[in-house]
């Protein structure tokens, strides 16, 4: 696990950008997430968004969902799931600005994860995103790769695979969940406010 060292003076002109699966909620590894009633939130996740929402600006979902594209589920069960999800994180005190999909097949495709399309449209729609003041959390190293390809710090979440020992080009930190990272940088910038005061 890295220590915090390069995040020091994180505020509301920062963005988080968070992965969906193995995240936020639990992974149907090897599978999808095809409906609401299969969708159960990482134990914390709740809670830890809360806490991020206090700290970022912006909180911004990025996911790949090729099982749209697959013809395994429809855009319309897609958005169904995310209009429960957002709601449900609303009314534990959180919040989420947008939730951006990508759900094309081909890994070409400017939208998928590790490609930046995603990134991209999320600046075109909040402007004042600045991706250097930014952070990106997730669980594969395409999530890793992606956040460095727009120049961001990013965190990996051991949720699914890893820790990684030799990936440090790609990954800043690395957590077990969202819970046990929101924690440590809620207590990292109380600690940086106590000093400065």
């Amino acid at each position: 696990m890295k220590a915090l060292e390069a995040i020091e003076c994180i505020d509301q002109s920062w963005t988080l950008f968070l992965d969906r699966d193995g995240v936020i909620n639990e992974e149907a590894v090897g599978s999808y997430i095809t409906c609401w009633p299969e969708f159960r939130f990482c134990g914390g996740a709740l809670d830890a968004i809360q806490r991020l929402s206090a700290i970022f600006g912006k909180v911004i979902v990025v996911t790949n969902q090729r099982g749209v594209g697959r013809g395994i589920m429809t855009m319309e069960t897609l958005r169904e799931i995310h209009l429960n999800m957002n709601n449900q994180v609303r009314e534990s005190g959180g919040r989420i600005d947008k939730i951006y999909a990508a759900t094309a097949v081909n890994d070409e495709d400017h939208n998928r994860k590790p490609n930046t399309g995603m990134g991209l449209q999320s600046r075109e729609d909040f402007p004042e995103i600045d991706f250097r003041k930014s952070i990106m959390v997730g669980n594969s190293l395409s999530d890793m790769e992606f956040g460095k390809r727009l120049g961001m710090h990013t965190v990996f979440l051991t949720t699914k695979s890893g820790p990684y020992e030799d990936k440090e080009e790609l990954i800043d930190e690395q957590f077990p969940d969202l819970c046990a990272w929101s924690l440590a940088l809620e207590a990292k910038l109380a600690r940086n406010c106590e000093e400065v005061e």
